[in-house]
């Protein structure tokens, strides 16, 4: 049995009245590539954001590497983390790429990578520096290294937060929608290094609207429809026999 790395169990999340999930059970293993898809408004980014605390869940239960991350509840009756140190610890081992890069404006490509491993882990300067500097080579920005982002296209921020994110050296990736708000000739440049990480073994869930991307490089597809797994499994049976009749409605719209 391979080791799982991440596992949610009976996870809610509301936001007020709000209830964006209401009982999401999953499990990632070493190695695996899991993709998550649905229409808008489903609770993907919700889901992943629950697995490194960006968002608290309302109740339930997530656990990295067998740890589970302790929550408890506040005077208001609210879920809140419970020990900020544990939440430090283990998003040090998830590497999270957002939809909008989120890179420092203010610090160049170089100094993005390096700033994590240096003021978190607590790396040597010019250790960390050759790490990045080999980073940024394997996304194809070496020569942007002392640029700023304002100065690059949105693939390459992406290709840049991507390097910044692996500069942990992290357990498990975890992308959200990382080609949306980029234009569509630059989507390419992008799912290229994923797709690379993906043929390294590396462990990962991926929110994406790329249906052909998720067919190709994950080996579990989870289809979520108004907070609720509809349907999971492999991505031949996702795609090309999909049992609910939301599921078949949502494939036939994207084709």
């Amino acid at each position: 049995m391979r080791e799982a790395v991440v596992e949610l169990v009976d996870v809610h999340k509301s936001f007020g009245q709000l209830e964006v999930l209401k009982g999401i059970s999953m499990t990632s293993h070493v190695g695996d590539v899991t993709a998550i898809i649905g229409a808008s408004g489903s609770g993907k980014s919700t889901l992943l954001r629950c697995i490194n605390m960006l968002e608290i869940p309302s109740s339930g239960t997530v656990r990295v590497h067998g740890e589970e991350i302790g929550l408890r509840r506040n005077g208001h009756g609210e879920s809140e983390i419970a020990d900020r140190r544990q939440i430090q610890r283990i998003r040090t081992r998830l590497g999270m790429v957002f939809q909008s890069f989120n890179l420092w404006q203010h610090m160049t490509l170089r100094d993005n990578v390096i700033e994590v491993p240096i003021h978190v882990l607590g790396r040597k300067r010019d250790e960390a520096i050759r790490d990045a500097d080999a980073l940024l080579e394997r996304v194809g920005l070496f020569e942007k290294r002392d640029t700023f982002p304002a100065y690059l296209s949105g693939g390459q921020q992406q290709r840049a937060a991507i390097a910044r994110a692996l500069a942990i050296n992290p357990d498990v990736m975890l992308f959200d929608e990382p080609t949306s708000a980029l234009d569509p000739e630059l989507v390419g440049e992008v799912l290229t290094v994923i797709r690379d990480l993906a043929s390294e073994g590396r462990t990962m869930i991926l929110v994406t609207h790329e249906m052909s991307f998720a067919r190709e490089v994950a080996n579990r597809v989870i289809f979520l429809h108004q907070g609720l797994v509809e349907e999971e499994g492999e991505p031949n049976a996702i795609f090309n026999h999909p049992k609910s009749e939301r599921l078949q409605r949502f494939i036939g719209s994207i084709r």
